[in-house]
């Protein structure tokens, strides 16, 4: 844990977490505000990057549980270099500002005390597998009318070349293939709650990925803004 003196600098670090999974609550107003709800158990520093020894300033933390029995010796000897127990997993949190990472130490817990509410930030996770799929789930062909010759081409794509010049399929061209598992980030999430002492997180709207998938929480340093180029009061 962090002390309330430090709590402006570990604002600007971030936490990793696990989406637990969806629901709602209600608003000051009564209205009802679709939240995703992270855990963000277990969740340690293993080690300062700085410039002077790795090139690059950034802070590796690890998440979750797994026996020791099941690490190897080199990521164990990490582990217990840092004084942390094994983990399942680490990630990192690229930092551009050096003073961000003189406060933490290897070994301390990160804890969602950093946030509150009305805090915005950002998430990037990865977004659910849905396998091999065809132009009309993967890209929204509109597929082929269903009469006047039809056939069984109704899913089909379609030509997909081009004329005598270029001679070639063209880059980008929407075609069949692996849809999804890849990493996105939703910018600008609002904090609607935050409970340290379960070490959960309420976020409004959606976040990427499945239940149990790993997140990375991060203070959003993008000010939403209106069409018009007017930024949000609230």
């Amino acid at each position: 844990m962090f002390s309330g003196g430090e709590k402006e600098k570990v604002m600007k670090l971030g936490i990793v977490g696990k989406k637990v999974g969806m629901t709602q609550v209600f608003d000051e107003a009564g209205n009802i505000v679709p939240v995703t709800v992270v855990d963000t158990s277990n969740c340690f520093v293993s080690q300062v990057k700085t410039k002077d020894s790795d090139g690059y300033s950034a802070l590796q933390v690890a998440f979750g549980e797994k026996k020791p029995q099941n690490v190897g010796k080199a990521e164990l000897g990490h582990f217990k270099k840092a004084g942390v127990q094994a983990r399942a997993l680490t990630k990192e949190l690229r930092m551009e500002n050096t003073d961000d990472l003189t406060q933490v130490k290897a070994g301390q817990s990160l804890s969602v005390s950093m946030f509150e509410k009305g805090d915005h930030v950002d998430v990037t996770g990865t977004t659910r597998g849905k396998g091999f799929q065809g132009v009309i789930k993967r890209w929204g062909f509109h597929g082929c009318d269903a009469s006047h010759g039809g056939h069984k081409y109704f899913r089909h794509g379609g030509s997909n070349g081009s004329n005598t010049f270029p001679g070639k399929v063209l880059k980008n061209k929407g075609m069949p293939g692996h849809t999804g598992d890849v990493r996105r980030t939703v910018n600008n999430m609002k904090v609607i709650d935050v409970r340290p002492e379960q070490n959960l997180l309420f976020l409004k709207g959606a976040v990427p990925g499945a239940k149990n998938g790993l997140l990375m929480i991060r203070t959003s340093n993008r000010s939403k803004k209106l069409p018009t180029g007017r930024a949000l009061t609230k």
